[in-house]
């Protein structure tokens, strides 16, 4: 496809859909390279990431064992969010994803936010994603002299050839990704099983029950700080939401995509909560800390040997594997966006391996922003980002839910048909997860500090936007006109 390929002209080119009267410019020109085996793997590796392999041992210490309540109670809702999706991947499926949904459901102002939404999240994610890589590179000896701002270049460097190349790369990369992830957790789990089953002491301590009955059961801490651990616990669940959008290179979305949704559930069941029980059986919650993997802590106390650096490696991975699935999801929404006006010209480009290098390479370029963040300020630039990265994940699920809400309501009055895979309970369904998202954004206020900051900028997030779409609007009419005269014509 031409660089100079226009919105209107690549509208007509798009085959007319069969189960949507909708039609996206965005959708046109991509390849159909990604298999079963790679969807699957995304879906899981998106909902497997640093907040459990690094996350979870400041949390637990500060919830103690209810923090696997807080992974229970927020993996449900995360399941209700990509369960939407789902449904609507079922009946259009989209590049675009949430962004085209929001178009057809929600008008270009939807459209617009929802869009830029997710690219603060993940503009920002990418640059906590390389601060993080460079931090866990210095764990290695042959690192350390090493600048944390060159080592987050070539992170990005690396992670950015790959998405450039084509969608073929991206799908094999997150597949190993989620490989490392997946059997590193298999690992720990049986072991912690077989630590359980047998009685062999930890640090002196017998595993089994009496562990957290002895440290004072399982709110040992009370009910305040797991309320308080829910908002760091949801964006542990960030991107899961990214299958949705590999949907539209897919062969066969209506076979693949429902098996690796609803695997989904049983892996947050057996991975995080799972994970996180174990964890408080094998070890008093006070054992763990924020400075330390909560698995490298319990292998350490076993003295097993490499076991830091194996872990190490593996949240390395947890972390360039984020990295990967901002820069392809950004891609993909960004030109869906341009197509209909409401981003940068250049963001709808494609190469000549069907890849959308427009929108990647801005997502990239935040990043060089953040490898300038980690030059000025290396011991901040994390924490700096995170918070930012928050605002982007609760209004890019909240979007989505918005969506299937709408959706619903116009497959009541029969404007739409719903697929035979649907979102349970709905409306009630979308109607609790909104509430759900909006108390964690109100935890993030009433916890004070950071999140309260966070929180403070809503309105100049909000200000940003509508700006923005002023800027814009004129040409988002201006490309839509044009495809109604393009209509008319056939």
């Amino acid at each position: 496809m031409s660089d100079r390929t226009t919105a209107a002209d690549t509208l007509a080119a798009a085959p007319p859909a069969t189960s949507s009267p909708h039609r996206d410019a965005g959708d046109a020109g991509y390849s159909k390279d990604l298999k079963s085996r790679h969807i699957n793997m995304i879906a899981i590796g998106g909902a497997i990431g640093t907040g459990l392999f690094l996350g979870a041992g400041g949390r637990l210490a500060g919830a103690g064992p209810s923090l696997a309540i807080a992974y229970a109670v927020c993996g449900v809702f995360a399941f209700f969010v990509v369960r939407a999706l789902g449904e609507l991947v079922l009946y259009r499926p989209s590049s675009g994803a949430f962004v085209s949904y929001a178009r057809e459901f929600m008008g270009e102002k939807g459209a617009f936010a929802a869009g830029w939404l997710y690219f603060l999240n993940w503009s920002t994610t990418a640059v906590a994603d390389i601060t993080a890589a460079a931090t866990y590179a210095h764990f290695w000896a042959m690192f350390s002299d090493i600048p944390q701002w060159i080592l987050a270049l070539i992170a990005l460097a690396v992670v950015l050839t790959a998405n450039l190349i084509s969608v073929k790369y991206f799908g094999e990369m997150e597949f190993w990704f989620a490989i490392i992830k997946v059997s590193a957790l298999v690992a720990f789990m049986l072991i912690g099983i077989f630590l359980v089953v047998t009685q062999h002491p930890v640090d002196g301590h017998t595993p089994g029950i009496s562990i957290i009955s002895d440290s004072g059961g399982i709110f040992p801490t009370g009910m305040i700080p797991l309320l308080m651990v829910i908002q760091g616990v949801v964006f542990a669940y960030a991107s899961v939401e990214l299958c949705g959008v590999a949907a539209g290179e897919t062969q066969n979305p209506e076979k693949i995509m429902p098996k690796a949704i609803n695997s989904i559930m049983w892996r947050v069941g057996l991975f995080y909560v799972g994970s996180v029980v174990l964890l408080a059986l094998l070890l008093p919650y006070t054992s763990y800390s924020a400075d330390q993997s909560p698995f490298v802590t319990v292998m350490d106390k076993l003295g097993v040997p490499g076991a830091a650096g194996v872990m190490n490696l593996v949240v390395l991975t947890a972390a360039l594997s984020s990295l990967n699935s901002g820069l392809y999801s950004t891609g993909r929404i960004l030109r869906s966006m341009a197509l209909a006006g409401s981003a940068p010209k250049f963001t709808g480009r494609m190469n000549k391996g069907q890849v959308p290098y427009g929108g990647i390479l801005l997502t990239a370029g935040f990043g060089v922003l953040g490898v300038v963040l980690n030059y000025v300020m290396p011991g901040q630039a994390f924490e700096i980002v995170l918070n930012f990265a928050s605002i982007g994940i609760l209004g890019t699920w909240g979007m989505i839910m918005l969506c299937s809400l709408l959706f619903w309501h116009r497959s009541q009055d029969g404007r739409v048909t719903r697929p035979s895979y649907r979102l349970p309970w709905a409306p009630y369904t979308q109607i609790v997860t909104l509430a759900f998202l909006a108390g964690v954004v109100f935890l993030m206020w009433w916890g004070g500090g950071v999140g309260r900051t966070t929180v403070l900028c809503l309105p100049l997030i909000a200000a940003a936007l509508v700006g923005g779409w002023f800027v814009v609007r004129g040409r988002v009419n201006d490309l839509r006109g044009r495809a109604r005269m393009l209509d008319l014509r056939q």
